[in-house]
């Protein structure tokens, strides 16, 4: 009998397919696009202490293959997201994660302890690889003593399953990892996105008033595949891949890379139906193949 569950931490996905954080708003947006309660997780659009505009528009840019955005976290801030939008989420079957930001240490410490109090939050996934905001994000997720230290300190306030989001853009990503795991995460999301640019030859100067914006689509799914590969051979914790999914054999990819479960962003844009399309897809092999769970995945490259 297959189980395509997946524990982490505390709790357990139903299935293996989310859909990723500032890719799906807060859920309620897609209700009449998608079978919500198929979806194993809801990643939720980045909470944080208080409201956010986010950066000067435009924000999003269509490239080869994918996009650069420059939202910059904006946000209804955790007091609205709890009074708002959490009660509509939290009536899904699917685990409902919130996604955590912050611009210091005591602004995640604060957000999560406000989240606490709310009923049927199934865990947290703490983003400290945002490339697009100037305080925190990015900051915290390349330097491996501060995303211990504040994990540990996260780990401290909570019994939540807590994930760690990692940024692709370090040298070496294990060593992120390590430290993510170190400081007490449950699981690994891997990865955010790739830092790019994008210029305007005629005007001469970028199109981002940010300048730089996070890169996604299929462009990033090699780099996102090699990735999970890697932190899934450094670290004990279950791996989520994230990165270009448009399709049931992309996640597949990820899965056979060494990944638990996986995240669809950028494609919900092109086709809203994508993350329940990779489910079935992902159902298909395993009957094709006979595999019995996730973990079957795992026994093929080393």
């Amino acid at each position: 009998m297959r189980d395509f569950s997946i524990k982490i931490g505390s709790g357990i996905l139903p299935n293996p397919v989310g859909v990723a954080s500032g890719t799906f708003g807060y859920g309620s947006e897609y209700e009449t696009l998608i079978d919500l309660p198929r979806l194993g997780a809801i990643f939720t659009k980045a909470v944080t202490l208080e409201p956010r505009l986010g950066n000067d528009i435009p924000r999003i840019i269509e490239t080869p293959s994918g996009i650069l955005n420059s939202i910059g976290l904006a946000n209804v801030g955790v007091e609205r997201f709890l009074a708002e939008k959490l009660p509509a989420l939290v009536s899904l079957p699917c685990a409902v994660v919130a996604n955590v930001a912050g611009s210091t240490e005591d602004e995640y410490a604060a957000v999560v302890e406000r989240l606490e109090t709310a009923v049927g939050l199934w865990g947290y996934e703490i983003n400290v690889s945002c490339p697009n905001v100037k305080h925190g994000g990015l900051a915290f997720g390349t330097d491996p003593a501060q995303i211990e230290r504040l994990t540990r300190r996260l780990r401290g306030r909570t019994k939540k399953p807590l994930i760690v989001k990692l940024t692709p853009n370090v040298t070496d990503i294990t060593v992120i990892a390590r430290a993510a795991e170190a400081g007490g995460a449950d699981a690994l999301s891997c990865i955010n996105t790739l830092l790019g640019m994008v210029i305007d030859a005629r005007a001469k100067r970028p199109v981002l008033p940010n300048v730089t914006g996070g890169l996604s689509g299929p462009a990033v799914r090699p780099v996102g595949v090699a990735m999970t590969y890697k932190v899934s051979r450094a670290v004990k914790v279950p791996v989520i891949g994230i990165g270009g999914i448009m399709c049931a054999d992309d996640a597949i990819q990820y899965l056979l890379a060494g990944a638990s479960a996986v995240q669809v962003g950028t494609g919900t844009f092109v086709d809203p139906s994508i993350p329940i399309k990779v489910l079935d897809g992902i159902e298909e092999y395993c009957e094709k193949e006979k595999l019995l769970s996730i973990e079957d995945f795992h026994t093929f490259i080393k």
